[in-house]
C-alpha cells in the first residue's frame, strides 16, 4: 500500500490554489492523498510561531506554497521594500520549517517577472538568474528568485527536494478582478461586464499590440498535480502554453467581447502605456516531459471564466 500523502497548499484559497482544488475534483482524488487547503485566516506565515503552529496541526508530508504578497503595478511601485521583506519572511519561514519538519517536498510557485529585464527571448529556466529583473518589482522579484537560491541549497547542503514552477500569466474562475492590482485579462472581462451593465463603451489601454502566454487555472491545476507527484529536479520548471500560443492584448479583449456577448463600442485610449511588449517564455523543457499534454483551447477557457465571473459578480474579488 502506497504511503500517505498529507499536503498542505498555503495560499489555497486564491487563483492558483482553486485551479489544483479543480483539477483534483475533475480527475478525482486519489487515496493516498490527503489535501489541506489553507489561507491567511489560518496562519501569518510571516510569523514563524504561527508557521509552525500550522504544520504541528497539519503535520504535511508534502507542501504546495502558493503564499504570497502580491500587488499590480502600482502597489509594487509604491512598495518595493515591502514585497521583498513579506515575501522574503515568507517564503524562509515555509521552506525552514519544512526542513524541520522533514517534509519529503515542498513546490513552490514563482513568477515569470522574476526573469531579467535585459535578455533574449524565448526566456528559459536557466535565465532566471542572468541580470536585474525590472525595476518596478524588483523586490517581489528578488524575494522569489531567492526561493530558487534556497532551494538548491537545502538540496545540497541537506538533500531536500525542494523545487519550483514558473507559470505564465495564471487566469480563470476565483482571479482578482481589482482594476488597479488585477492581471490583464480579469481586468478586460471587468471592463467589458461594466460597459456591457451600463451601456458605455469598452475602452482597451494602450495600442493592444503587446503579446502574452495565458495559462488556464485548470490547466495548471493539472500540471502542479505533476509536479508534486512526477517532477523530480530542483530546478525551476516553466508552465506554460508554447510560444505559438502567444496572443496579442487586442486578441484577448476581442475574446472577452465575443465569450460576454458584448455589442456597444470598442475604443482604444492609446495614450495609455502599452508596458513590456513581450515576456515569451519557452516550454520546451515542459513538452520534453509531457509531450502529449493537452491545453485546454483560449476561447474555451476564456468563455468559462468569463460565465464564472457573470455567475458570481457579488462574491468575486475587485
Amino acid at each position: 500500500m502506497a504511503e500517505q500523502k498529507v499536503i498542505l497548499v498555503t495560499g489555497g484559497t486564491g487563483l492558483v490554489g482553486k485551479g489544483i482544488e479543480a483539477a483534483i475534483g475533475r480527475e478525482g482524488k486519489r487515496a493516498d492523498e490527503e489535501w489541506h487547503f489553507v489561507s491567511s485566516k489560518d496562519a501569518d506565515l510571516t510569523d514563524r510561531n504561527s508557521t509552525e503552529a500550522l504544520f504541528e496541526r497539519i503535520k504535511p508530508t508534502h507542501v504546495i506554497h502558493l503564499a504570497a504578497m502580491v500587488g499590480g503595478l502600482f502597489r509594487n511601485l509604491k512598495y518595493n521594500l515591502d514585497f521583498f521583506r513579506v515575501n522574503s519572511q515568507i517564503n524562509d519561514n515555509v521552506l525552514s520549517i519544512s526542513h524541520q519538519y522533514n517534509v519529503q517536498k515542498v513546490v513552490s510557485c514563482l513568477s515569470t517577472c522574476i526573469f531579467p529585464d535585459k535578455t533574449t527571448y524565448p526566456i528559459d529556466e536557466t535565465m532566471v538568474h542572468n541580470g536585474a529583473p525590472h525595476d518596478s518589482n524588483f523586490g517581489y522579484s528578488f524575494a522569489k528568485r531567492m526561493i530558487d537560491v534556497q532551494n538548491k541549497g537545502y538540496h545540497l547542503q541537506h538533500g531536500r527536494k525542494f523545487t519550483s514552477v514558473i507559470p505564465t500569466n495564471v487566469y480563470g474562475p476565483h482571479d482578482n478582478f481589482n482594476l488597479e492590482d488585477g492581471h490583464v485579462l480579469p481586468g478586460l472581462i471587468r471592463k467589458v461586464y461594466e460597459a456591457k451593465a451600463s451601456g458605455t463603451p469598452f475602452v482597451i489601454w494602450g495600442t493592444g499590440s503587446p503579446r502574452r502566454q495565458f495559462i488556464y487555472s485548470l490547466d495548471l491545476g493539472r500540471l502542479f498535480l505533476w509536479v508534486l507527484r512526477e517532477y523530480d529536479e530542483v530546478s525551476p520548471i516553466i508552465l506554460s502554453v508554447g510560444e505559438e500560443d502567444e496572443v496579442s492584448i487586442k486578441e484577448a479583449a476581442d475574446l472577452v467581447v465575443e465569450a460576454m456577448g458584448f455589442t456597444g463600442e470598442v475604443i482604444q485610449d492609446t495614450t495609455k502605456s502599452d508596458g513590456q511588449f513581450k515576456k515569451t517564455a519557452s516550454n520546451a523543457k515542459l513538452r520534453r516531459y509531457l509531450p502529449d499534454f493537452k491545453f485546454t483551447p483560449i476561447k474555451q477557457a476564456i468563455k468559462e471564466t468569463c460565465d464564472w465571473y457573470e455567475a458570481n459578480i457579488n462574491t468575486a474579488r475587485h
